[in-house]
């Protein structure tokens, strides 16, 4: 028998089997899973009803809220798909997107309303405005705003048999650079079979309690929407990420986990309210999004009290490919070593097959040592990028989707991420890792952050010059951090330089946007190659 693979059986599952388990809390609201599961189902329902048909994509502009998870499953179970847009995005941007994608509907939170009203008359394939919360006052809204369809609308269950595992459930836009965003296809199956995948690799227990600090907008919100539900486990949301809030919310909900970035995990370990809360009921704490250094493993480890380590994965990937977290039955790591490996990219999740390859797609000697590309192919990886084949066909040369990231890997399949191949610095014909030079500067005790790009030289070619964030009350000079770079590290791969700065440039998930410092340095002899790729 082959029943359709699609997430909308996760929630089906969890109303079944744990109708009465608390699934979400957000703010006030609380929902059990026959809660959720009837206002998904409602959702679907009013869909149907405003004439949304099989395909057509559904738009939500919204922090993260219980709404936007009910649309994980309701627009899906009306047979649309779900398109989530980033609410960091400028209104030329959010407007490319929803044109390119054909959107039909959008949901709106109110807090948004000023930057739709800016660019709605340049989006003609949207029929219809919703606002997700607050009363609709404006001409172009819908009278109807969230809640009033949920209360006018009847259940809708389609019939499971009838979905194909194959179609497109949910699109995903990644960053824009030189070039305009791509939208990332993810099918039923992608989905179903990537939450299946990190259940299994995370070890989910089904009495889990999750804290999404990562926005469910970006990169299938990790996945965290699916994995979760299809255990029962409890959703806790949080509208935008603030250190006090989250440590207020793991001590009253007892999260067990959450996703971070390292930017996130700096705020929690160095908030001085921490002391102040109950932080024990956390177990895992994944960092992700960009590199990790073993000293903020080790922070996280020693000042919030949990198990931390680093994960892997893409947008087009749905997204988690790998993770550092020690295997089950190995001989234990102590020390440093332990801080060391799970500040690594780590080895593939099950689903999930990966090799560093070096030009000719040839697998490089699994030595530590010798750099290659990651390739990958796994149950997540997407259908392919929205509207552009020709795209797609390059990346996915072979049958391996190209992740552009560049990696060494060990005798154990244990992967590290050297750079970004954009970030590699060539400096005097010597390959420079701008990740391994990040991770030296944040094991200075006085650096918050830090990020390395290449600079032109007339010698060189290109030299590595450092920005970087001082902790709040700490003091640092150029010449300490560049002899502390000397003597941790070959001396030909120190930066040249330092500059400090209040903060760094950050995409909505904290990762250092590298090429809006770039710019300012390459901009007068005309734009690196590096710049025309995704930062």
């Amino acid at each position: 028998m082959n029943v359709p693979l699609t997430p909308v059986r996760f929630l089906r599952y969890a109303q079944e089997q744990v109708p009465d388990h608390m699934a979400v809390v957000c703010g006030e609201e609380r929902f059990t899973y026959a809660q959720f599961g009837d206002r998904a189902a409602r959702l679907a329902g009013a869909l149907r009803e405003s004439g949304v048909k099989a395909g057509d994509r559904v738009a939500f502009l919204s922090p993260n809220c219980h709404r936007l998870l009910e649309a994980y499953y309701g627009v899906l179970e009306a047979g649309a798909v779900l398109l989530p847009l980033n609410i960091r995005l400028a209104p030329h941007e959010l407007a490319y997107i929803l044109n390119d994608a054909g959107a039909t509907v959008l949901f709106l939170d109110q807090a948004f309303l000023p930057l739709v009203d800016s660019f709605r008359k340049n989006v003609p394939t949207v029929r219809s405005f919703f606002l997700l919360n607050g009363k609709p006052h404006a001409s172009w809204l819908s009278s109807q705003n969230y809640e009033d369809l949920l209360a006018s609308a009847q259940p809708y269950f389609a019939n499971i048999m009838q979905f194909d595992e194959n179609a497109l459930a949910e699109l995903f836009y990644t960053s824009g650079t030189s070039a305009s965003p791509k939208g990332v296809m993810l099918t039923h199956r992608n989905v179903y079979l990537h939450a299946l995948d990190v259940a299994v690799g995370f070890t989910v227990p089904a009495d889990t309690v999750h804290l999404h600090t990562i926005p469910l907008f970006h990169a299938n919100g990790w996945g965290a929407a699916h994995f979760i539900t299809v255990m029962g486990g409890k959703h806790v949301m949080i509208r935008s990420f603030d250190p006090v809030e989250v440590l207020r919310l793991i001590a009253q909900e007892r999260v067990q986990s959450c996703f971070v970035v390292p930017i996130m995990a700096q705020g929690l370990i160095h908030a001085p309210q921490r002391p102040e809360y109950d932080l024990s009921s956390l177990k895992w704490m994944a960092i992700g999004g960009s590199a990790s250094s073993p000293t903020l493993v080790r922070e996280v480890k020693e000042k919030l009290g949990c198990d931390c380590f680093s994960g892997y994965g893409m947008t087009e990937t749905a997204p988690v490919l790998a993770i550092s977290r020690q295997r089950a039955g190995g001989v234990p790591w102590k020390g440093q070593e332990h801080y060391e490996r799970q500040a690594m990219t780590g080895y593939a999740l099950p689903g999930v097959e990966m090799r560093v390859v070096d030009a000719t797609d040839t697998d490089v000697p699994r030595d530590g040592r010798t750099i290659g590309e990651i390739i990958t192919r796994a149950d997540g990886v997407m259908e392919g990028y929205w509207k552009q084949e020709q795209t797609t066909a390059d990346v996915m040369r072979g049958g391996w989707l190209h992740t552009g990231d560049m990696a060494t890997v060990d005798a154990h399949g244990y992967t590290l991420i050297v750079d970004r191949k954009k970030d590699i610095i060539i400096s005097g014909g010597e390959n420079i890792s701008s990740l391994e030079l990040e991770k030296t500067l944040a094991a200075h005790p006085s650096v918050y952050d830090a990020a390395v790009i290449p600079v032109p030289d007339e010698k060189w070619g290109e030299v590595p010059k450092a920005f970087v964030v001082l902790k709040p009350g700490e003091q640092a000079t150029e010449l300490e951090l560049l002899e502390f770079c000397r003597a941790h590290m070959a001396h030909y791969k120190a930066p040249r330089s330092v500059e400090f700065v209040s903060a760094l440039p950050k995409n909505a998930t904290g990762k250092t946007l590298k090429r809006d410092l770039r710019k300012k340095y390459w901009s007068e002899r005309g734009a690196r190659e590096e710049l025309a790729t995704q930062s």
